[in-house]
């Protein structure tokens, strides 16, 4: 039994656990282990993903246990695509958020930190629903903790909302668990599978029902219309690097999706086979309409920035409710570009947002930022990126799905929909650059009550300029390696679309031999 699978699991687990022991050694310490075990933790994303293109899913049995009685991890294609992306946007996040000091506007940021990503990286691996509830739940308690760093009161209001609304969703994940394994009589995702399968008729409308609660439970994460609510305050007034780290997050319920209904409600699953997939394509071109219009009704940046991140979620529900291997594909390729073009864009804000003095990055006259045209340069690629336009990975990705799309029955809703959405999405920003950037007022400092001088402007903090630089430059990086990102995704594509390979290496997995037996007996 190989060991890979575990690794992405327990790297920031001891990382969180070093930081927390570490404190009283002071900032500097917990900083140096944050970066060096996030460093380690991509160079471990990177073997991981190599060896899950190389060979068939790999089981971890926690306990040595066969599943469906143990516990195992599983790594697939996906999976380790999932953590490679969280890794990659994890390192420039931190990278921000020590460089800006945003680390010590609270305590606890680094452990919070790692925590996180060993929820999300142990969603990712899992191959049981209630350890995927687990880790759910692991995710989101560090998440509230990072969410409200720094305190502030429009944080606090933003948490309460998405505290609230992600515990009724825990509560709903727990009752459909809780069917399953009542009608079902395990909680394996590949038994689960093949059970499904070979359900009497008479306890289908159970186990659906239980199928559409997991599906609304996602549709929190996912922030899909009409459970997105929670999601532009809460990314808007938290701090850009937690902000940044949050583009995936809305990436787990997309992969819960993938992974639950995929394997549960595939092809394989008799009479309740596709019961999601409708749903999930109209409900998709409905949140891509109301996010468009979240975009232009925005009115701040970072608030506009969220309903992008919106924006790019329903797009890749569309493209999974196309429902082919094709439009998998590109709903994959998709996922990195607004991944990573929404993080750098949560952290170029936050430069924006300092040097517009007081006013900050709301959408109203004020005067020049200082290194304006540098800034408006990056942000205008970021735009350009982000909105779909050619010649970068947005338009690529949008391309790539509506190509997905031409045979689908709905192809002119779809079409219509993230065409109408995309120029919509344009139109509001370049609205937006206009008026952060070109529609100023004069140069001119004003006067204080006390007769003092004051300017109007801010200064912006460079440092950590790298990571918005790193995270942007995948807009370039996505289109010069255009074919062989394309393979990649393709192949994975082509994996999922065999779940049978997942069940077999999961179900007929034969935990290793105890030398010590003879010996215990």
């Amino acid at each position: 039994m190989t060991h890979t699978p575990f690794l992405p699991l327990i790297l920031p687990l001891i990382a969180g656990i070093l930081i927390l022991l570490a404190k009283p050694g002071g900032i500097k310490l917990q900083r140096t282990l944050a970066i060096t075990a996030t460093t380690i933790l991509v160079a471990a994303s990177l073997y991981v993903m190599q060896s899950a293109l190389q060979n068939p899913p790999q089981i971890y049995a926690l306990g040595n246990w066969k599943a469906p009685f143990g516990i195992v991890l599983v790594l697939d294609q996906l999976s380790a695509f999932m953590v490679l992306i969280t890794s990659l946007l994890a390192a420039a996040a931190l990278w921000f958020a020590i460089r800006q000091n945003t680390d010590k506007e609270g305590a606890h940021f680094h452990v919070l930190f790692q925590i996180q990503l060993f929820g999300i990286n142990g969603a990712f691996l899992t191959g049981d629903l209630f350890n995927l509830f687990v880790f759910f739940e692991v995710l989101l308690l560090a998440s509230y903790g990072l969410l409200l760093h720094g305190g502030g009161r429009l944080k606090t209001r933003a948490g309460l909302h998405y505290v609230a609304i992600n515990l009724i969703g825990s509560t709903l994940f727990l009752f459909a668990v809780g069917a399953l394994y009542g009608i079902l009589g395990t909680l394996n995702m590949a038994d689960l599978a093949q059970k499904i399968a070979l359900l009497p008729a008479s306890e289908q409308g159970v186990v659906a029902t239980a199928g559409l609660m997991l599906f609304v439970v996602f549709g929190v994460k996912a922030a899909m219309f009409p459970l997105y609510l929670w999601l532009p305050q809460a990314y808007a007034n938290t701090s850009a690097p937690v902000a940044a780290l949050f583009a995936i997050m809305t990436k787990v319920g997309i992969y819960a999706i993938l992974r639950v209904h995929g394997l549960l409600f595939g092809d394989t699953a008799g009479d309740l086979a596709g019961l999601h997939i409708d749903w999930l394509l109209w409900l998709g071109l409905v949140s891509m309409a109301f996010a468009a219009f979240g975009v232009i009704a925005a009115k701040n940046l970072r608030q506009q920035v969220a309903y992008l991140v919106l924006a790019s979620v329903a797009t890749l529900l569309v493209a999974i409710g196309i429902n082919t291997e094709q439009a998998l594909s590109a709903a994959l390729f998709y996922l990195i570009h607004s991944t990573f073009i929404a993080g750098g864009l949560f952290l170029l804000a936050d430069y924006i947002r300092q040097g517009r003095g007081h006013v900050e990055d709301a959408f109203v006259r004020a005067h020049a930022m200082p290194s304006a045209i540098l800034i408006g340069s990056v942000f205008i690629f970021a735009a350009l990126a982000i909105s779909g336009m050619p010649p970068l990975s947005g338009f690529l990705g949008k391309f790539l799905i509506l190509q997905s799309a031409l045979d689908h029955p709905a192809f002119w809703w779809i079409l219509g929909v993230v065409l109408t959405s995309s120029l919509l999405i344009i139109i509001a920003l370049a609205r937006s650059g206009s008026l952060l950037f070109y529609n100023i007022l004069p140069q001119e400092e004003s006067h204080a009550p006390d007769n003092t001088q004051q300017n109007n402007t801010g200064k912006i903090n460079m440092q950590g300029c790298g990571s918005i630089i790193g995270l942007l430059s995948v807009g370039a990086i996505l289109v010069l390696f255009a074919q062989p990102i394309y393979n990649v995704t393709d192949s994975i594509a082509q994996q999922l679309n065999q779940p049978q390979i997942y069940l077999q290496n999961v179900l007929q997995f034969t935990p290793v031999e105890n030398t010590h037996k003879e010996l215990v007996e």
